[in-house]
């Protein structure tokens, strides 16, 4: 079982806050965030459990940080990578599925995820 993709993937992505992170990356245009806007915006995850998370996720080339040291402070923003964009897409069928058969919430069905303010 070890060697099941469905199991190496779910252990990529099933981690708590993995999703959440690529889909606010994702929100806004694709544009670069730094690490207070991640925590802002995904009010209930400590800072320790998004720099793991992000760490993991760059690893595994889902994004991309940037280090900005032409100025102090220096600046760090992650953005998605091409594998990242990918999975979005797929993170996006799971958004529909879930409308159709778990989710009752027409305002985001009615939007697209990268426009969304939420």
């Amino acid at each position: 079982m070890k060697d099941c993709t469905i199991y190496k993937v779910t252990d990529l992505v099933g981690k708590k806050w993995t999703l959440c992170i690529l889909h606010e990356l994702y929100k806004g245009n694709m544009c670069d965030k730094r690490f207070n806007e991640l925590k802002n915006c995904l009010c209930d995850i400590t800072p320790k459990t998004l720099s793991m998370r992000l760490k993991e996720m760059e690893s595994e080339g889902l994004i991309e940080k940037r280090i900005d040291s032409s100025s102090f402070p220096v600046k760090c923003e992650y953005t998605l990578t091409d594998s990242g964009k990918e999975l979005v897409e797929v993170v996006q069928v799971l958004k529909n599925w879930g409308h159709k058969w778990k989710v009752d919430n027409e305002a985001c069905k009615n939007t697209l995820c990268i426009q969304c303010k939420n």
